[in-house]
């Protein structure tokens, strides 16, 4: 397609100024979020083995649930009952206690269990909470601010991944053909990083359309949903499913536990119920919600879909969220949710989103590096021998960003196996900001050549501790053995940025000396 030069050449600069912006953000966001496709084997993974008594049946339910509210009468506010026991829901019943100031979040989590004499056992050292800090990461793009101010800034740069998806469509369509399937490896290693960078962004656009709409979509969506119910009415009551609770009047019978998943499973043969979640409706009278998932559709959260339950009769009551039983307008909504989450189709769906998301994250590495590159080209064209201040930044920033990113979700990751019960989630957040900070100004400090090198090979060594922290912990703190593909993983990523690390030290030696990744001091042109 041709298009006229002087058009190519300022959707070019678009291209490159909202890239060069957005596109350290959108590398811890992507990478981050490649990480979250499996945030519940990771959390599996990263918790200590439970220290309750094997959990009891789902008939001795009623029996924990009785001594629980007799003991711990503050429960009766809300409970999950998990049908599904694993490193990551290690009790069978659930319940937070939350104080004034955590009006907003936080509190205290407790679990109970029935020890093999019928006695009450409660705990309050749950699982990790490291993989929910990976996926905070990837929802505020790395920001370390409160979630009101992180989300509006994060949409902000979802808009301009949007402009730079177009602007660059635009660039590449009038050389589509006859670059579409080049990757030209050679002397000239900035043609060789363009192609690359070329080839990943058309071949996965469809990928990253869904995810800078869908990104939008999650950044104002409170925002949809007043408009919404200013502009229809009646939006409010479909932005969260509420627990399902029976008419005013004296608290009903319940049926058990056991009788409401026989029941669901009766209405919605296909749907496999994972937790159920106990609350007061009005009046304080029961209610009652089940979560869990369909292998058929498309879940509304990251894991799973959820219906209101009539804790009297078992009937499904609610079904906004409930997968293959939406209407029309909430299936459409759960559709965007799904595409953003990669919750359909399986284990398949999930690595193909993982493998996406770490392209999408080199994606945006490869930008920021070609427009460095440009930019030192052309001031070494206007005759400055050595880097100006800002590309000295902007080319440091390009390597401490991801790199410290990438050591401080490894570092926090393995953390979690060493510090067992005692890692909390500001602890993990520490360590994070802690590497990130190190990195970026080790990167400052030293420049890209060097640092790229340097941190490539902090990156490999943090994404060993990785399996190191396994080997320490001992088998005993796996649920199952597929966990260790989180190890396996680990280490052959190490291996590539162990193999990235002498790359960049081949060009740092070797390369052009004008270029921001040499070592090599430049001259000034003779004459």
């Amino acid at each position: 397609m041709k298009l006229p030069t002087d058009v190519v050449k300022m959707y070019k600069e678009v291209h490159g100024w909202v890239g060069i912006i957005s596109g350290l953000c959108l590398f811890i966001a992507f990478y981050a979020g490649a990480l979250t496709m499996f945030e519940l084997p990771l959390q599996r993974w990263a918790s200590p083995p439970p220290t309750l008594a094997p959990p009891p049946s789902l008939e001795r339910t009623p029996e924990l649930v009785a001594k629980v509210l007799a003991t711990h009468p503050q429960a009766a506010k809300g409970y999950d009952i998990n049908l599904v026991i694993d490193a990551a829901h290690p009790a069978r019943m659930t319940w937070m206690v939350r104080g004034e100031a955590d009006e907003h979040g936080g509190g205290q989590r407790y679990y109970a269990s029935l020890a093999p004499d019928g006695a009450l056992q409660v705990e309050s050292q749950g699982p990790s909470e490291v993989a929910q800090l990976i996926d905070v990461l990837h929802q505020q793009v790395g920001l370390p601010f409160d979630h009101e101010i992180s989300m509006p800034i994060m949409g902000a740069i979802a808009l301009l991944y949007t402009i730079a998806l177009v602007s660059g469509l635009v660039v590449l369509l009038p050389s589509l053909v006859s670059d579409l399937f080049a990757l030209r490896i050679g002397r000239n290693v900035k043609r060789m990083w363009l192609d690359v960078h070329n080839v990943l962004g058309l071949f996965s656009l469809p990928f990253h359309i869904i995810m800078a709409l869908t990104a939008v979509v999650f950044a104002f969506h409170d925002q949809f949903y007043g408009a919404q119910g200013l502009a229809f009415g009646g939006g409010a009551e479909r932005a969260r499913p509420s627990l399902s609770a029976p008419a005013e009047g004296p608290p009903p019978a319940t049926l058990t536990p056991a009788q409401i998943v026989a029941r669901v499973r009766e209405q919605a043969p296909g749907f496999t119920p994972e937790t159920l979640v106990y609350g007061q409706g009005r009046g304080g009278l029961p209610a009652l919600r089940v979560q869990g998932s369909d292998a058929r559709y498309g879940l509304r959260a990251p894991t799973y879909g959820m219906a209101g339950i009539d804790p009297q009769t078992g009937a499904i009551t609610g079904t906004d969220y409930m997968p293959g039983m939406q209407d029309g307008w909430s299936a459409t909504i759960t559709s965007f949710f799904a595409l953003h989450f990669g919750n359909f189709g399986g284990n398949t769906i999930r690595w193909a989103y993982f493998l996406l998301g770490l392209a999408g994250a080199f994606l945006f590495y490869t930008g920021n590096l070609l427009w460095v590159e440009s930019r030192r080209k052309k001031e070494r064209k206007a005759g400055a021998v050595e880097q100006t201040r800002a590309t000295r930044i902007l080319g440091a920033l390009t390597v401490g960003v991801p790199m410290g990113s990438i050591a401080g979700i490894s570092v926090t990751l393995a953390a979690a196996k060493l510090l067992g019960s005692h890692a909390s989630y500001g602890m993990h957040s520490v360590i994070y900001y802690a590497l990130f900070l190190i990195a970026a100004g080790w990167a400052l400090a030293r420049g890209a050549a060097r640092s790229g090198v340097e941190l490539a090979i902090l990156g490999a060594v943090a994404m060993l501790c990785i399996p190191a922290a396994s080997l320490i912990a001992g088998t005993g703190w796996y649920d199952a053995p597929a966990l260790m593909l989180v190890d396996l993983t680990a280490v052959l990523l190490a291996v590539l940025l162990f193999l990235s690390a002498r790359a960049a030290a081949r060009r740092a030696a070797a390369g052009q000396r004008d270029s921001i990744w040499s070592t090599i001091r430049p001259v000034a042109d003779p004459g």
